[in-house]
């Protein structure tokens, strides 16, 4: 079924777009499944039923995958029947009715106002790599990015004369976002001082470099933030999607419209966006317990 699985992953990078990312993760899960298929002697696609399906998801409870794991990865066996049956390979989906794991949906974690300005603080000296540091950091808690869209981002896809930046998100798809003057400011003062000293000969268009001149990756942000954390003295797990949902629950917070919200960060469906709504209610709601008398 290997070249069931090339055709399927070719289809899905050039008529959905999506990202190589994305492509890679549903690639590995895929070729996982495929092995678990192998192993009960299941080599064909006519060959597997919903039990085959249903024995997977077992040995994948079993293997302790949590159910927000499993769920993607029955998300990418979906959609891999869901084609061979298109393409007549099967005459049947056999997952078409197999239901998803249920994960509780926890609630995103944001730092505090006072904690993000310390944050964004910590890079304090001169070095390109506070000054990348300091860019970096400001621009994704003033537009909310993803930190694949951050990492992603290209010279051409700033628009500092106005205040806004061109964001590809998932499945390629494109959104204006604002800025901010303390974000553009900071971008200004790293594009004309650092980042040329970071790119040296290279070529590279992403805006933010690591030391080798080539732009950053996930990772290496993950690590970044870790550390001007640590600087900041903010105790609390961060990861770098906290910024994210910083800037969503702040707005919000501050009275910002459920729909504008999810404009900017970039979500097609608004029920994503409204677990931010139960940030604030909770914080709203730990307030009133600490500062009213019958609370």
């Amino acid at each position: 079924m290997d070249a069931r699985l090339d055709q399927f992953l070719n289809l899905l990078l050039v008529e959905k777009g999506l990202s190589a990312h994305t492509l890679d993760a549903y690639g590995r899960d895929l070729a996982r499944y495929l092995e678990f298929l192998a192993g009960s002697g299941i080599h064909t696609p006519e060959a597997v039923t919903p039990t085959a399906i249903l024995g997977y998801l077992g040995h994948l409870r079993e293997s302790g995958l949590a159910p927000r794991s499993r769920a993607r990865k029955l998300t990418a066996v979906r959609m891999f029947h869901k084609f061979l049956f298109a393409e007549g390979v099967t005459a049947t989906n056999p997952a078409a009715l197999i239901a998803s794991p249920k994960a509780p949906r926890l609630l995103p974690h944001a730092l505090s106002p006072a904690e993000v300005e310390r944050l964004l603080a910590a890079p304090t000296g001169i070095a390109p790599r506070d000054r990348r540091d300091r860019a970096m950091l400001e621009v994704l808690y003033a537009t909310g990015l993803r930190v694949s869209e951050l990492v992603g981002l290209r010279l051409s896809d700033l628009q500092l004369d106005v205040g806004y930046v061109r964001v590809f998100g998932k499945g390629s798809k494109q959104r204006i976002v604002p800025l901010g003057e303390m974000a553009s400011d900071e971008l200004r003062l790293y594009l004309a001082d650092a980042r040329p000293l970071l790119a040296g000969k290279g070529s590279d268009p992403r805006i933010f470099l690591n030391r080798a001149g080539k732009g950053l990756t996930r990772q290496g942000f993950w690590k970044i933030i870790k550390r001007r954390a640590a600087e900041a003295g903010i105790i609390k797990d961060i990861s770098p999607h906290t910024l994210r949902h910083s800037f969503a629950t702040h707005l919000l917070e501050n009275g910002a419209d459920l729909r504008s919200v999810q404009t900017l960060l970039g979500h097609v469906d608004i029920s994503t966006t409204q677990i931010y709504t139960q940030v604030t209610r909770e914080r709203l709601r730990r307030i009133h317990e600490r500062h009213h008398p019958r609370g």
